[in-house]
Formats: structure tokens, C-alpha cells, sequence
């Protein structure tokens, strides 16, 4: 089968997962092809795919400097934006059609114009799929706004013949927002076997961050997003401190745009615990990525809301237990006081707690990384979900 793979994304999660699917699928014996955008931070990593970074995009992660314009130059890059996207969708299109592949796979919907381009392929009689990692506007702000992307999102998704989800909550989900006619075939998010690829060496960051070799720490990583309770996470941390006075905290990861880093650390501040709170607001370079999370004793996913997580994955792929909300389809990753703790979501009492059984017991938060890692292995290997993946689509696999 001969299938094209939309990610337009040259860099971060969505990009990492959509490289790690199109090689399972092309080691299944199908032909894939990624498409993404120009600036595609793979490049030079070995694919057993064809890769055209053909998208005329802005880079997915931006200069600090880029972040701080005054508002008229910011709404004035909006708008080229938003043209420079249709631009590029529009060339999308026509070069799909062109091709005419088998089968066209494409990630979140960003932005409600999509569904003019998705229908137009739709209706020349292209199968189109999904892997629908998002599809609520989490940090929409303005409810107007909102109601027109859900109702274009409507209609993007009548155009999908499949569309996969990474659990039984995020299906339920789907179906209630949407009037789909789509197969909705729940997948598992897969492993992050590619970042333990490109990890540097078997070490950890600890010592960047001024951290002894034995002291437990929380790791939180990913997008920066307000979405991500970030702020409950450090007034937890602050009571199981009280409890396991050595503990660490390391929040690494990109802000995104309008994230308030400063009032993280003003929080910390306040709380009095700026001593054992590092923030690290940047993208790491991915070689970073596995020793970082080997940094950490035990990752933790504080969300408000959310559907899966590849920070999830990462985790587990490193050997190292979670405690996530129960938020979209996280704690069907989780095998409760197995492989982590699944805590209710805006419970920082409950939060705090979990932090400090994790903490205050290092072996039994080992055993638990041990057992995350074969559920890496044996339950979200690439090559099962290839063959769930090419069922769905009546194929060879």
C-alpha cells in the first residue's frame, strides 16, 4: 500500500511520533512517505521511508528573541501566517492529488481552514485517516473563537475515512463533540524508542542541574502550556517537601506562546522552595531528551486536560515510573501502583501525596520504572500497532 504521512510540524512530538509510524509501516512492507515541514530536525537520521520536508512553514520552535515583539508586530505575523498556512495547504492539496497515493494519514487539526482542503480530498476520492492526538482547543481563551473551530473541526472530520485515538476515553470523547462518520479504531500511542536512538550516551542531567547523584527528584518535561497545571504541580511539590526535605523539582521544556515562565517562578518564590525548583524553558536538543529523563526518580503529568501523551511514552521507554491525572486517556497507560500513580486532575492534596510515596521510597519508585519498562516493551511496541493500523485500512500488514 502506498501511503502518504502528513506531520507539518519539522520538530517536537507530533513530528517524532509521525517518524516512528511511518517506520513501522514501511518495515510492515507498505511504501510511506512523510510529508512535513522545511525545517525538519530529523534530517540525517536514517529512515527506512522517503522524507519530503516540502512544507514552506515557520520552524515549529522559535528563537527566545522571536517570542517578544510588540503586539502590532505580533498581530501582523499572525496574519502572514495565516495566509503563508493556506498558501501551503492549498500547494498540499494540489500535490496530493497529483499523487494520488493509496491512502493519505494526517495528525491534529490546528487550524478550522484545513477542512476547505481536507473536503476537497476527500470528495476527488482520496482515503484519508487520522491519528487524532488533539482535538479540543485547550487554550482557546476567546469562546467565539472556539465555537467556529469546533464547527469547522466538524467538518474536517466527516472527511476521514479513519480516524485512530490512543484510548477508550479519548474515542468516547470524540464521539461526543463530533458527527463523524469515521471508523474511530483506538490504537496505542506507541513507544519513544526513536529519542532513546538519538540519547546521548547512558548518563543523566543531573549535574547541569546542580543535583547529587542520590537525591530524588520530579521530573516534569514538554511544552510549557497552562493546559498542563504546571501550578499545581509546584504547590504539591511544596507539602511532599515537607515530607522528603532532599527532593528536587526539574520543569524543562518550550513555552509556549504566552506561558508566563516568570510566574513559575514567583510561584516557587512565594512557596519558598526556589532552592529546590530548577526551570529550564527551552527546547532540548533531542539528544538531551533520554538523559533528562533519566534525571528524573519518578515524571510527572499534572495535566487539567488532555487526550495521551508522548511524554508519557518517553517515560516509560527510560525505565521510569509516572503519576499522571486522570484526565483523557492517561491512566489507561497507567497501571495504577504498578508502573505509576494516576491521581484526580486539580487535586493538589492527592497530587502532593503521591509525590511523596514516590520520593520518600526510591526502590519501590525503581521497581516501578522497571515495570514501566516492559510495558514500553510489551504493550506499546510499534510493530503490533502497525499490523492494528494496516487492519483498519483492509491492507497487507
Amino acid at each position: 500500500m502506498r501511503i502518504f504521512i502528513i506531520e507539518p510540524d519539522g520538530a517536537g512530538g507530533l513530528l517524532h511520533y509521525a517518524f516512528q509510524m511511518s517506520a513501522a509501516l514501511a518495515e510492515s512492507g507498505q511504501e510511506v512517505t512523510l510529508v512535513t515541514g522545511r525545517h525538519y530536525e530529523l534530517e540525517g537520521v536514517d529512515a527506512p521511508f522517503r522524507v519530503e520536508p516540502r512544507m514552506r512553514l515557520w520552524p515549529a520552535v522559535e528563537p527566545p528573541d522571536s517570542r517578544h515583539l510588540p503586539a502590532p508586530l505580533r498581530k501582523l505575523r499572525r496574519m502572514w501566517r495565516g495566509l503563508r498556512y493556506a498558501v501551503e495547504w492549498h500547494r498540499l492539496t494540489r500535490y496530493l492529488l497529483r499523487e494520488r497515493p493509496d491512502l493519505i494519514q494526517f495528525s491534529t487539526i490546528r487550524f478550522p481552514i484545513q477542512a476547505l482542503f481536507l473536503r476537497r480530498l476527500h470528495n476527488a476520492g482520496l482515503r484519508l485517516s487520522q491519528v487524532c492526538h488533539e482535538f479540543e482547543p485547550r487554550e482557546a481563551r476567546i469562546d467565539w473563537l472556539r465555537r467556529i473551530s469546533m464547527r469547522m473541526a466538524n467538518t474536517a472530520y466527516r472527511a476521514f475515512d479513519v480516524i485512530f485515538v490512543h484510548g477508550d476515553g479519548h474515542r468516547d470523547r470524540l464521539r461526543e463533540l463530533f458527527d463523524t462518520t469515521a471508523d474511530l479504531v483506538v490504537i496505542p500511542h506507541g513507544d519513544e524508542g526513536l529519542l532513546s536512538q538519538l540519547a546521548d550516551g547512558g548518563g543523566d542531567l543531573r549535574r547541569s542541574y546542580g543535583l547529587d547523584a542520590d537525591r530524588p527528584v520530579v521530573l516534569f518535561f514538554g511544552g510549557l502550556r497552562p493546559s498542563k497545571g504546571i501550578p499545581d504541580l509546584l504547590k504539591a511539590f511544596a507539602v511532599a517537601l515537607e515530607q522528603v526535605p532532599d527532593a528536587a523539582l526539574v520543569i524543562a521544556g518550550y513555552p509556549a506562546a504566552g506561558f508566563d515562565v516568570e510566574a513559575l517562578h514567583r510561584l516557587a518564590a512565594e512557596a519558598d522552595i526556589e532552592a529546590s525548583v530548577s526551570i529550564d524553558a527551552r527546547y532540548l536538543p533531542l539528544s538531551e531528551v533520554g538523559p533528562l529523563v533519566r534525571t528524573g526518580t519518578v515524571v510527572a503529568l499534572p495535566y487539567l486536560s488532555g487526550t495521551a501523551s508522548g511524554v508519557l511514552q518517553a517515560a516509560y521507554t527510560f525505565g521510569r515510573p509516572v503519576i499522571v491525572t486522570d484526565v483523557g486517556s492517561l491512566a489507561e497507560a497507567v497501571e495504577d501502583g504498578v508502573t505509576g500513580l494516576v491521581v484526580p486532575p486539580g487535586d493538589t492534596a492527592a497530587l502532593a501525596a503521591a509525590l511523596s510515596k514516590m520520593l520518600a521510597d526510591p526502590d519501590q519508585a525503581a521497581g516501578m520504572g522497571r515495570a514501566a519498562g516492559r510495558a514500553s516493551r510489551e504493550r506499546f511496541g510499534w510493530e503490533a500497532i502497525a499490523t492494528r493500523v494496516m487492519d483498519a485500512y483492509g491492507g497487507p500488514s
